[in-house]
């Protein structure tokens, strides 16, 4: 598991961004873009067209909302972002005339960094850390493995050393569960069972026995000055499906959900690869779970250094190789990769096993 920051460093930063973050609900025909230096500025504007609050630099989260919001085509954007930014604010601020509409505009310390449909349900991280820490603490022995908080998400990876079982002699698992939340519309708010392998300190989220809940409710509104403030049906909202997060906290390390997930652990330690040609097998995976070709050659290197030519041996290698990317984010994207190769289909399986022969043939 990619190693994060200490749980009291990363509630300290999300208690500090919750104080110091603004929304704004305002119409796209009051939102400018500009030029500074070399990059671009977002302007929220009065009615005589004076700068509602000082303009704001925009992070790369944003970019992409209003790319996709504008549907202008990434390649294009990004390229006139870095070599003509006076011609993307051009287009930007004629599609924002043109077609326009309220959106959140999300801010932290002086920069933009989401512009999201004024639809968007608001459940902040401070919100999750409040619900859940107190039910970590109630697990005997439960530690926090790895914590992180990133431009896009938090992540909160806790085990319960007291719920372990073998998976074969000497290889020790523990089960543990993952919160995760995105402030800036790039997930849902998720509750998954994490599975941890001592030999190698893998981290294994099964991601198809939690909970989600996507940032989607009714449409938020703002006074004269765009300032967005809660909500007390939503918050109401808010409190029952916290609840619910609580509870499933509580049943992320139940035993019973942990036996299910080393049987699935045990049936693919004994299902072997029925060719040699292991380096076509992972690459016919790597394009069926959207792996780029650096990380489907760093996990065949962690396979053949395993010796493991297994499914279980296919999956920990995937796990094992995302402690080394630089992103949390895509290690922990890479730590579902590896559950749900683990739960692959039989007949997947061989289908995977036929078409590598095929491939190196």
């Amino acid at each position: 598991m990619k190693t994060g920051i200490l749980i009291e460093e990363m509630a300290a930063e999300v208690v500090r961004q919750s104080k110091a973050k603004e929304d704004y609900i305002v119409d796209t025909r009051r939102l400018e873009m500009g030029t500074s230096g070399a990059g671009v500025i977002l302007r929220m504007l009065n009615d005589d067209r004076s700068d509602a609050v000082e303009p704001m630099d925009i992070r790369s989260i944003a970019h992409s909302h209003i790319r996709e919001n504008l549907k202008i085509p990434a390649t294009y954007y990004d390229r006139m972002l870095t070599d003509n930014p006076d011609l993307l604010a051009h287009n930007v601020n004629s599609w924002f005339q043109r077609e326009p509409e309220e959106r959140m505009v999300r801010t932290l310390d002086g920069y933009v960094r989401a512009l999201c449909s004024k639809r968007y349900h608001l459940i902040e991280n401070i919100e999750i850390l409040q619900a859940v820490l107190p039910i970590i603490r109630e697990m005997p022995d439960a530690r926090f493995e790895s914590c992180q908080l990133t431009e896009s998400h938090m992540y909160i990876k806790v085990v319960n050393p007291r719920l372990e079982q073998e998976v074969r002699k000497g290889d020790v698992v523990q089960a543990g569960v993952v919160i995760s939340n995105s402030e800036v519309k790039r997930g849902a708010v998720c509750v998954y069972p994490l599975v941890l392998r001592l030999v190698c300190m893998n981290g294994m989220v099964a991601n198809d026995a939690g909970i989600r809940k996507n940032h989607v409710g009714r449409a938020n509104t703002a006074d004269e000055n765009y300032l967005l403030y809660s909500d007390k049906t939503l918050a109401a909202d808010d409190h029952a499906f916290l609840l619910k997060v609580q509870d499933t906290v509580r049943a992320a390390v139940d035993e019973a959900k942990f036996s299910q997930v080393i049987d699935l652990m045990r049936g693919a330690a004994e299902t072997k690869m029925t060719t040699n040609e292991i380096p076509a097998v992972v690459k016919l995976a790597s394009k069926e779970y959207k792996l780029t070709d650096s990380e489907g050659a760093g996990i065949l290197n962690q396979l053949i250094e395993d010796h493991d030519y297994t499914l279980y041996g296919l999956s920990n290698a995937v796990t094992r190789f995302s402690q080394d990317v630089d992103s949390y984010d895509r290690a922990t994207e890479l730590e579902g990769i590896g559950y749900k190769m683990l739960t692959m289909d039989r007949q997947d399986w061989t289908r995977l096993n036929s078409g590598a022969l095929q491939l190196a043939a």
